[in-house]
């Protein structure tokens, strides 16, 4: 696999950085460190004791092999650019690129390390002070100017869906060539879903009853990706929740969960579009806002932090975030109430795909999996590994394309040595991820949301029908 970083280490054990391992020089005139705002916080630097038990489970430290490519590398990049001992620069900031924001290395460590922290407060610090070449930033510029706006990418879609028809993707996917020309390019087509005819409107009602006697009033939020190539996954939560008594409310003023900006340090533009979200939400009187992304989940939950300087809507921000909840999270806390029947004929082997941002950013793990043993027949394989993220990591696959690969190859290798005839993913980026990987491998197994397969259960429907 190539990399194009230059490492300021070439140290692949497991011993602890030291200043020694740096370019220690003083900043030149053209360089910078850290600005004052909000940089990350020495305390919390502070109680990483520099054991190395993240290292094993850091995805981005298992691929590249450098100590600085770990968590425990870069809070020593954080704290010695903070006391001013090295600069933000091109062999600095490319190890913060290189972090996939999984937070398996939060579940890992015996300090309490609040490594989610430190790096969300890095990453805007990056972006502001760190000049990247103008391929990058344009790059970044197309993304983050795109894959928030639903409506923007729908302009896309037409002749997108063109594209696909003419055949133009499994050429290109075949030959490589857009690849050779552009690797972000490349990796981008890559991962390109199937355009539908769906994909084209919003068919979901601003409300809809709840079936029988109604037990809540939920909020749902559709996503960007979601909402228009994965709208059969909003379609069957909807029918899964009203099946249980839920009315679900949906304004039609919602936008991006502002996941993909907030992960990677575009702070002003993840605020604003959080501001949106709660006030779509603000008069809705929903006892519960529902999400079935799981990269959207934890930053939704994290609006509280992300708004904490804005004295108008902090505390909005605190009380939305407390109302968000993942739909197998709900489901799993409130209880189904409605009748589930088999979805094959056969028992079905099933193995649950784990999202990062679920598991490490939510805590939810045990939730998926009893919902999913409540449907008669299911049988529940478990990968080795499990915990080791795909390299989707939002539109890390997109920017760090190499080690984004081989982690989904990983990945894919150790859900199909399962035997399971059939793979659950509750996050979108992860199922393009492993579809793309599963694609590339020449295997033919499906990928389906878990609510996907409630909704099936509950409407009697066989899953080879």
């Amino acid at each position: 696999m190539q990399t194009s970083q230059n490492h300021l280490t070439n140290s692949s054990d497991s011993r602890p950085a030291k200043l020694s391992d740096f370019t220690s020089l003083p900043l030149a005139e053209e360089e910078s460190g850290f600005d004052s705002d909000r940089p990350p916080n020495p305390k919390l630097i502070d109680t990483c004791v520099h054991c190395g038990f993240c290292l094993s489970t850091c995805p981005s430290y298992r691929v590249i092999g450098k100590e600085m490519d770990s968590p425990r590398g870069r809070i020593y990049l954080m704290d010695a650019i903070n006391k001013g001992e090295i600069p933000l620069n091109e062999a600095t900031a490319q190890h913060f690129d290189s972090c996939l924001g999984c937070l398996a290395c939060v579940t890992t460590c015996p300090s309490g390390v609040q490594y989610d922290k430190l790096i969300a407060a890095t990453r805007p610090q990056v972006e502001r002070n760190y000049p990247r070449s103008l391929p990058d930033r344009l790059y970044r510029k197309l993304i983050f100017s795109l894959f928030p706006y639903p409506n923007r990418l729908r302009f896309l879609l037409a002749p997108l869906l063109v594209y696909q028809k003419l055949g133009f993707s499994k050429f290109f996917r075949a030959t490589g060539l857009i690849k050779e020309i552009s690797p972000t390019l490349g990796a981008m087509e890559s991962i390109l879903p199937d355009v539908t005819l769906k994909s084209f409107v919003d068919n979901l009602p601003e409300l809809i009853p709840a079936q029988g006697k109604k037990r809540y009033r939920v909020g749902m939020i559709l996503g960007c990706v979601q909402r228009l190539f994965f709208s059969d996954v909003n379609a069957a939560t909807v029918r899964v929740l009203t099946a249980n008594g839920c009315e679900v409310v949906i304004p039609k003023t919602q936008g991006c969960c502002a996941a993909l900006p907030e992960h990677q340090g575009q702070k002003e533009q993840a605020q604003a579009l959080a501001r949106q979200m709660i006030d779509s939400f603000e008069e809705t009187g929903v006892d519960a806002v529902i999400i079935n992304a799981a990269g959207c989940g934890h930053t939704l939950k994290e609006y509280g932090h992300i708004l904490e300087d804005d004295s108008d809507y902090k505390e909005k921000a605190v009380k939305f975030a407390a109302k968000v909840k993942d739909a197998q999270e709900f489901l799993a806390q409130v209880g189904l109430t409605a009748e589930l029947s088999p979805i094959t004929d056969e028992p079905l082997t099933l193995v649950y795909q784990d999202a990062c941002h679920l598991l490490h950013g939510q805590k939810i793990s045990l939730q998926p999996r009893q919902l999913l043993r409540q449907i008669p027949g299911v049988q529940l394989r478990e990968p080795i590994d499990a915990a080791l993220c795909c390299g989707s990591a939002g539109v890390y696959n997109m920017l760090q394309p190499d080690v984004a690969d081989e982690l989904g190859k990983q990945k894919v290798e150790n859900l199909l040595n399962t035997g399971a005839e059939l793979i659950a993913s509750a996050n979108p980026g992860c199922t393009l991820q492993i579809t793309k990987h599963l694609r590339e491998q020449g295997k033919e197994i499906s990928i389906v949301h878990p609510l996907q397969l409630l909704d099936y259960s509950i409407r009697g429907v066989k899953l080879d029908e």
